[in-house]
């Protein structure tokens, strides 16, 4: 499957420059890679090539104000959904051109707690929409709860959920509006998006871990499931040849078309590739792959990717639909291990709408299994951050 990711936003400029690293460690999966923002300083310091880098807009209180920043933030999102049609139309005429038509599907990333990114996607969505026939799914982050809450952190945070310590190194200014932007956004882009995959940066954070730091290691994390995802298939000439090939139409199948909540798991174990006749590596094969390990490594990456911690947290009996990618050097890819782990998911998610596909990496050190959650019903998360924003 083929994506074109346009980063809206500083914390969607991230995101896609994750994604665009990620693809290296994986076949190709982007057929572009675009990151537009207002502040020119973030869009330096992506890795995004110059000529895909495009500032628009006014560098305006996004960077303050209209984040929240003055306590304005519920007429600051407001004001920018106004703006976003104009806005979109910049985007557009930068994307829009003839590489565009190639791709399988839009990808576009964005964090929710801003205004910047979350003000001008939904009129992006709905632009892309009526002018290009392919799906065109969001991959959004969730702010931590430290974003917005200054408590927490010091006892309990929302729900009564132990937080983790807030990191005196954190030198980011407040955001108080956060939480009721994140749901003015995805208000609005009911209807308009395809799908919209979430990432709860709160659940990732760790014990002590500055915002800074964790924006990063995050990011990383949410690239590498969207990779393991998009990036099935057949494989390019020459590769290995996927037994069961997942290509943008199963993608668009189980994700849907109708706005629904996506979350995405992910699992790796490493395994071993290689052997040396004289210890010097000097040989290479995994044709001798014992199957008892195959298939204990394949059960292993299934189960971790279907009840662990995932993009963000549900109830998988929750979920409608689901797919099940499982990828690593071929050898290791036991087919009846494959077949069991997508019967492992339909048991988990108590449905019957369940696709699934292996994807051979020759070059691999891992073997891994990315799993999709759609139609996912009630979000603790999401619960929590309408209790925060009622709150205010």
């Amino acid at each position: 499957m083929q994506l074109e990711v346009i980063g809206v936003g500083g914390a969607g400029c991230r995101l896609a420059d994750a994604i665009r690293a990620a693809e290296s460690a994986t076949r190709p999966f982007l057929t572009d890679v675009f990151v537009f923002d207002t502040d020119e300083t973030t869009l330096r310091q992506t890795v995004v090539p110059e000529s895909n880098r495009y500032r628009y807009g006014e560098a305006n209180a996004a960077e303050g104000g209209a984040d929240g920043g003055d306590g304005d933030g519920s007429r600051a999102i407001e004001r920018c959904f106004e703006e976003g049609d104009e806005r979109a139309d910049d985007v557009l005429e930068v994307v829009g051109r003839e590489e565009s038509s190639a791709a399988d599907a839009f990808l576009v990333t964005v964090g929710l707690g801003g205004t910047t990114g979350g003000g001008t996607v939904p009129a992006l969505v709905a632009t892309l929409q009526r002018t290009y026939k392919q799906p065109v799914y969001v991959l959004a982050t969730l702010p931590a709860d430290r974003e917005f809450d200054a408590s927490a952190g010091e006892s309990e945070g929302l729900a009564g959920h132990a937080r983790t310590a807030t990191a005196t190194s954190d030198t980011e200014p407040p955001r108080p509006e956060a939480a009721t932007n994140v749901l003015a956004t995805l208000e609005r882009l009911e209807g308009l998006a395809s799908a919209i995959v979430l990432f709860d940066n709160e659940a990732w954070l760790r014990p002590g871990e500055t915002l800074s730091d964790a924006r990063d290691r995050s990011n990383r994390e949410a690239a590498t499931q969207v990779a393991a995802v998009f990036s099935g298939g057949s494989g390019e000439s020459g590769e290995a040849t996927a037994q069961t090939v997942t290509d943008a139409s199963d993608v668009e199948r189980i994700v849907g078309s109708e706005s629904a909540f996506v979350t995405l798991g992910y699992a790796e174990q490493a395994v071993e590739t290689t052997s040396s006749r004289f210890g010097l590596g000097l040989l290479t094969t995994d044709r001798d792959v014992d199957t008892a390990e195959a298939v204990s490594a394949v059960e292993t990456v299934v189960r971790k990717a279907i009840r662990g911690k995932r993009s963000i947290e549900c109830d998988p009996e929750a979920a409608d639909r689901g797919l099940l990618i499982v990828g690593g050097p071929p050898a290791w890819l036991n087919r009846k291990a494959i077949a069991d782990g997508r019967r492992t998911l339909q048991t988990a998610i108590d449905g019957s709408s369940i696709l699934g596909g292996d994807a051979p990496r020759p070059d691999g050190e891992t073997v891994f299994a990315g799993v999709v959650l759609a139609g996912i019903g009630p979000m603790e998360r999401l619960e929590e951050l309408r209790d925060a924003a009622d709150a205010r």
